[in-house]
């Protein structure tokens, strides 16, 4: 397992499909994952320091999690078949919960824990970036620093 960071999302044209991209922390590879414009919303947020006036589903989750006493540990990226990706949510005492990758690092990303991805995983759709292509994830970046969760809004899923 590696663990990755979060390093945004983005609109893929024409077709309007948030891309949650994550990146080894100790590593090249970067992971691409299509998800769907609600998650892709909640991550920005997230990643952004938005707070709504109310609180959304994933936010609702990290309260109830709480509530109940548990503890989530990390997340898990750990399986990708046939272009679906599968992770886990690991709370304290070993529970695994079976979730989407897109839910599971919203999740991740408020309360705060790592998230990791399977070798398998990367070795199939991880991507190295060469070294003339680092202005291109700079230039993510920089559009990642300008969108705003308004752009998610109407994208089809």
């Amino acid at each position: 397992m590696s663990e990755m960071r979060v390093v945004g999302v983005r609109v893929e044209l024409p077709a309007n499909q948030p891309i949650l991209l994550l990146r080894e922390t100790e590593g090249e590879r970067y992971l691409p994952i299509w998800i769907g414009s609600v998650e892709a919303t909640a991550i920005a947020l997230e990643q952004q320091g938005v707070r709504p006036a109310r609180p959304l589903t994933h936010d609702l989750l990290k309260d109830v999690i709480g509530a109940l006493g548990r503890q989530l540990e990390q997340v898990r990226i750990i399986d990708l078949q046939e272009g679906t990706y599968f992770a886990e949510l690991v709370f304290d005492g070993d529970v695994r919960v079976s979730a989407r990758p897109s839910d599971s690092v919203a999740l991740a990303l408020r309360v705060g824990v790592p998230i990791h991805a399977d070798e398998a995983v990367l070795a199939e759709a991880g991507l190295i970036i060469p070294d003339e292509q680092e202005d291109e994830v700079e230039k993510f970046r920089e559009f990642l620093d300008s969108v705003s969760p308004e752009d998610f809004r109407g994208a089809d899923t």
